[in-house]
C-alpha cells in the first residue's frame, strides 16, 4: 500500500548577510520554477548560478555588492556561503525529502559528475582541474572556493569529479549544471517517505 501523501510546507527562506568585504540578500524557492534574478558585479558567476536555477528547478534571487577592486574571491566565497545557508533554511527539518541524488552532464566535449547527500555533514570532495587560470576575468581557482562555501554551509556531503574537458568554460557550466540535477533529486519530496525523516538516526 502507498503511504498517504503528506503536504509539503512552503520551502522558502530569505537571507542577508553583510561584512566589511560583501553585502549579499539571496531569497530561494527550493519548489519554484527554475526563475533566476541574479546581479553579482560577476557576469560569469550569474551565468553559471542562472544554469543552476534552470537546471535545479529552483527560483533563486540574489543580489550581491562585494569589494571587486580587490578581486572577485570575497565576493565568489560569499555568494557560495549565502546561497548555502539559505537552502539549508528552506529545507527545514529536511523532512520526506529524497536526500541522495547524483547527475552526470555533458557540456560538449567536457563531462562533469556531481553527487549529493543532504546528510548534516558538510564535506566538498574537488576534483576538478582547470586547463586555464581564468574564464574571462575570473579567476577558476575560484569555483573551488564557491563549491566549498555552498557545501559547507548547505550541510550536505558533495562530490564534484570531472571526468573530461578542456575548455574551461565548458567545464564550470558542466560542474555547475551537474550540481543542480544532484541538487534537484536531492531535495524532491520522496512520496514513499510519508514526511518521515530519511535517517535511521530521525535526524539530520
Amino acid at each position: 500500500m502507498t503511504a498517504p501523501a503528506v503536504p509539503v510546507p512552503p520551502r522558502r527562506a530569505t537571507l542577508t548577510r553583510a561584512t566589511a568585504e560583501t553585502r549579499i540578500t539571496a531569497t530561494v524557492d527550493l519548489d519554484g520554477a527554475g526563475r533566476a534574478e541574479v546581479a553579482t558585479g560577476i557576469g560569469f558567476l550569474d551565468h553559471m548560478l542562472t544554469a543552476l536555477a534552470r537546471h535545479g528547478l529552483i527560483d533563486i534571487a540574489l543580489t550581491a555588492t562585494g569589494d571587486l577592486e580587490v578581486d572577485a574571491h570575497h565576493t565568489v566565497e560569499d555568494v557560495g556561503l549565502v546561497l548555502g545557508q539559505v537552502v539549508a533554511q528552506a529545507l527545514g527539518d529536511k523532512r520526506g525529502i529524497t536526500r541522495y541524488g547524483a547527475a552526470l552532464v555533458p557540456m560538449d566535449e567536457a563531462l562533469a559528475e556531481a553527487a549529493v547527500d543532504i546528510s548534516g555533514r558538510p564535506f566538498l570532495a574537488w576534483n576538478v582541474a582547470f586547463p586555464t587560470e581564468k574564464v574571462g576575468a575570473l579567476d577558476t581557482e575560484l569555483f573551488a572556493e564557491w563549491f566549498r562555501a555552498f557545501a559547507v554551509n548547505a550541510g550536505i556531503t558533495l562530490h564534484v569529479t570531472l571526468k573530461a574537458g578542456a575548455n574551461s568554460h565548458h567545464i564550470a557550466e558542466a560542474c555547475f549544471k551537474a550540481l543542480a540535477r544532484a541538487l534537484r533529486q536531492a531535495i524532491a519530496p520522496d512520496p514513499r517517505a510519508a514526511g518521515a525523516i530519511p535517517s535511521t538516526k530521525g535526524v539530520l
